[in-house]
C-alpha cells in the first residue's frame, strides 16, 4: 500500500536521504518545530513499510529507532 506523500512524508525523506549516516528518530525530530514524535514516527514506519527507508529498533523495551537510505 502506497502511503499520502505529504509534505511531512517528503521531508522525512529528503533528510534521510541528504544523510551520509543513520540517524536516530530524535535526531530527525529536531529538524521539525511543532510536530509530535508520535506523528513522525508513524511516517517513518509508513516511508518504511513502503521500502522507501530503512529502520531498525535497537535496544530493549521501547528503545532507540535508527533509520537510513535505502540504497545503503
Amino acid at each position: 500500500m502506497r502511503i499520502k506523500r505529504d509534505k511531512l512524508a517528503c521531508k522525512i525523506l529528503e533528510i534521510i536521504n541528504k544523510s551520509e549516516e543513520p540517524l536516530e528518530t530524535t535526531e530527525i525530530i529536531s529538524f521539525f518545530k511543532g510536530e509530535t514524535r508520535t506523528k513522525i514516527l508513524y511516517r517513518l514506519n509508513n516511508l518504511r513499510g513502503d521500502s522507501l527507508v530503512k529502520g531498525k529498533q535497537v535496544g530493549s523495551g521501547k528503545g532507540v529507532w535508527i533509520w537510513w537510505k535505502i540504497n545503503e
